[in-house]
């Protein structure tokens, strides 16, 4: 169903699973960043795929931009075209419909760590550490992303020294929600992502459709919007289905989205 040559893509159970896969360090080219939009577009758009959990095959998640693919300037528009593709791949990310689980099995490295913040979850290994290294190769790119999950003071440091913050001290800094074991990240992931796919995936999907518009928005603009999300799911068969559920006493069945 697939024919990826940078990324694997399998689904089990209702959980989609995207294996960054580009040896030796899994770094984006233009490739993989063409194939991870059209496997976010094609789980986010497959209604048996309820969530979705993004890992690195190897030892390291992604160790960021492949430096060797940059943009050639003397050629008009071709900063242009790149930072384009950049920034699509990244939104692929936050606007699929469907949860995304970032399992970090190892390191996340400029491009890759930003990779992981545009994901609903971040849980990682406890071996594993990111940096946001661009201030070392004469590059800044990356500020606004991390503010998004760090704190201000936290994520100047990391652009301004390229300092690398283990997975233990981002469970600490209220990054990641989960540090396990090496053995124990896959199970972790794929748990989490099956307990997701349990749940209404209509509701579910609202949900997420609330977090990206609300990030951006007042409170009470964001706040109506939910409200009118959930007047409407209040009509659909997942709401009905759980009132049926809750009077017969048992556990909800729901369809596909």
């Amino acid at each position: 169903m697939y024919d990826f040559k940078t990324i694997s893509v399998t689904t089990t159970n209702g959980v989609g699973q995207i294996l960054l896969d580009r040896p030796p360090v899994n770094a984006m080219n233009r490739v993989m960043r063409d194939e991870l939009v059209t496997a976010f577009a094609t789980l986010g758009g497959d209604t048996a795929v309820r969530a979705i959990v993004l890992s690195g095959n190897g030892k390291m998640f992604c160790a960021g931009a492949d430096l060797k693919d940059r943009p050639d300037t003397s050629h008009p528009g071709a900063y242009t075209d790149h930072n384009l593709s950049v920034r699509t791949c990244f939104n692929s990310a936050i606007e699929c419909p469907k949860p995304i689980i970032a399992a970090l099995n190892g390191a996340a490295i400029g491009a890759g760590l930003v990779l992981a913040t545009c994901c609903d979850i971040i849980v990682a290994q406890e071996g594993a550490w990111v940096s946001m290294p661009e201030v070392e190769v004469g590059l800044a790119g990356g500020p606004r992303h991390m503010m998004r999950h760090f704190h201000q003071s936290d994520a100047r440091l990391m652009m301004y020294t390229a300092r690398r913050i283990s997975a233990p001290d981002l469970y600490r800094m209220n990054v990641i929600s989960a540090c396990v074991s090496k053995d124990e990240l896959s199970d972790y992931a794929a748990g989490l992502a099956s307990e997701i796919a349990s749940k209404s995936p209509s509701a579910v999907r609202a949900a997420k459709e609330s977090f990206i518009l609300g990030e951006d928005l007042p409170l009470n603009e964001a706040y109506r919007h939910e409200q009118t999300l959930t007047e409407a799911l209040s009509a659909g068969p997942d709401f009905a289905e759980a009132q049926a559920a809750f009077r017969e006493k048992r556990p909800p069945v729901f369809g596909n989205d």
